[in-house]
């Protein structure tokens, strides 16, 4: 298992800012990714310094991503479903974990619920997007979780330790994984989440009302706000909350760029990045005097 000083979750701008500054630093530095977001949508790109003319996204994450390796960053490319703490952080994917003294979250904003009428109306009454978090509340209830990749199946292996029973929602999309044989898998579409005042259960496309007391949220892959909430770092309106030194509050973690929220720009992200990889260097100096 490889250890790091520190490691940054996101191949974006801001991860990688992070990542540079962390390894120029002296620092172990691994940037994990599943892809660059956002910012490969970008077809040109002609308000950041330095290019006298326009560069895509693509581009732009690629070189990002040389200049890392070059200065010594190894880039891990793999899907993180959560972080751990035990004697130290350690972030996780569905292949193994890698502990680290400091972590920065850099994986961009996090995308909006599933269009599904009374879905938000629920949230915090049987609605839940952490696993982690409350599945204590559901012991021996049934409970669904809306989601049709590898999170989605991390999310329900962390419920099946307490509930009575899990069903892997995917909302009429086809499964992108393989699914465990000990969860039920749903791909009809929902139609609507019912109950009378907390979930009782959501109506699926044909009419059926499938029972659940709890229905959880992990759409696609998990973003930053998602990972922040499990370790109980302060999210709102899905933008994590951080203070000028990017600090989420939790010792040795950070985040920078989209996932914190205001200016959404290449910019903003690379200043965020690497206030955030300087501060974990700080942190890790600290921890080691």
């Amino acid at each position: 298992m490889a250890e790091y000083d520190v490691v940054v979750i996101g191949s974006g701008p801001a991860g990688i800012s992070a990542a540079l500054y962390a390894v120029r630093a002296g620092m172990k530095t691994a940037v994990i990714t599943k892809g660059g977001g956002s910012l490969e949508k970008a077809h040109e790109i002609e308000n950041y310094y330095g290019f006298e003319e326009p560069v895509s996204g693509t581009e732009l994450l690629r070189r990002g991503i040389a200049q890392a390796k070059r200065l010594g960053v190894d880039v891990i490319e793999a899907e993180v479903v959560g972080i751990e703490f035990a004697e130290k952080l350690s972030v996780c994917t569905k292949e193994e974990c890698y502990p680290a003294d400091s972590i920065v979250l850099a994986m961009g904003a996090s995308r909006a619920a599933p269009p599904i009428p009374k879905l938000k109306e629920y949230e915090g009454r049987g609605v839940s997007y952490c696993a982690m978090c409350d599945a204590f509340f559901y012991r021996g209830k049934q409970v669904g979780v809306i989601g049709e990749g590898e999170y989605a199946v991390h999310e329900a292996s962390e419920l099946a330790n307490t509930s009575g029973g899990v069903t892997i929602l995917t909302n009429g999309k086809e499964p992108t994984c393989a699914m465990p044989e000990n969860f039920r898998v749903e791909k009809r579409k929902i139609l609507r989440v019912v109950g009378e005042g907390t979930v009782s259960g959501v109506e699926l496309e044909g009419g059926e009302i499938l029972p659940v007391e709890g229905l959880f949220v992990a759409m696609g892959v998990a973003g930053s706000a998602e990972i922040a909430r499990k370790i109980g770092a302060p999210v709102e309106n899905n933008k994590i909350i951080v203070d000028a030194n990017q600090s989420t509050g939790i010792a040795g973690v950070y985040a920078a760029g989209d996932c914190t929220g205001g200016l959404l720009q290449v910019a903003k992200a690379v200043y965020e990045g690497a206030k955030a990889g300087t501060e974990a260097v700080k942190h890790i100096k600290a921890m080691r005097k």
